[in-house]
């Protein structure tokens, strides 16, 4: 079911891409990518995916925060990984023009509601992803605010997949504890 050299080749160019950049827990950041993409690999045999769908969906998501976070331009990605992948991981990018992160979570929403399903999948999986224990430095106000903004995600894209819609939907009730800890 799965093109395991494709993923290779995509995990090599962004661990590359990357360098020696850390998750918030500190560890390297491809361990971020490593898992949005294996939450991506369970929702597709799970929701038992063509091959073409499933091969794109990992494949954006071990790339998925290249041009948002490193000097990686769609013009690479087009260029290494070609215009399907390079549109998906351009549609995953937030717009850093967009002064508001509200505003900018609204774009991003409204620009992956026009990508296929597989391509939103990446957004549930890497949201999954994220709803762990918040970083020390960040206040009540911020951790309620990124409980809210799971849930507009999960709103707008609950659609794309069940198994990843669920399971956002379960970590988001379990990331209560952290407002007002």
């Amino acid at each position: 079911m799965f093109t395991q050299d494709k993923y290779q080749k995509a995990m090599n160019f962004a661990a590359k891409a990357h360098g020696e950049q850390k998750t918030p827990t500190e560890v390297p950041y491809i361990t971020h990518l490593a898992s949005v993409a294996m939450e991506v690999m369970h929702a597709c045999a799970k929701s038992e995916l063509k091959l073409e769908q499933t091969d794109l969906a990992i494949t954006v998501a071990l790339l998925h925060d290249t041009i948002e976070d490193t000097d990686v331009t769609y013009d690479d990605i087009y260029k290494e990984f070609g215009a399907e992948v390079a549109e998906a991981v351009d549609a995953l990018t937030k717009d850093e023009t967009i002064e508001s992160k509200k505003e900018q979570m609204a774009a991003s929403i409204n620009n992956l509601l026009t990508q296929p399903y597989e391509i939103q999948m990446v957004k549930l999986a890497d949201r999954i992803v994220n709803m762990q224990e918040p970083p020390a430095s960040w206040d009540n106000l911020k951790i309620l605010n990124y409980h809210k903004e799971a849930k507009f995600i999960l709103s707008c894209l609950k659609n794309c997949n069940i198994h990843l819609s669920k399971r956002l939907e379960d970590k988001i009730n379990q990331y209560i504890i952290y407002i007002n800890r």
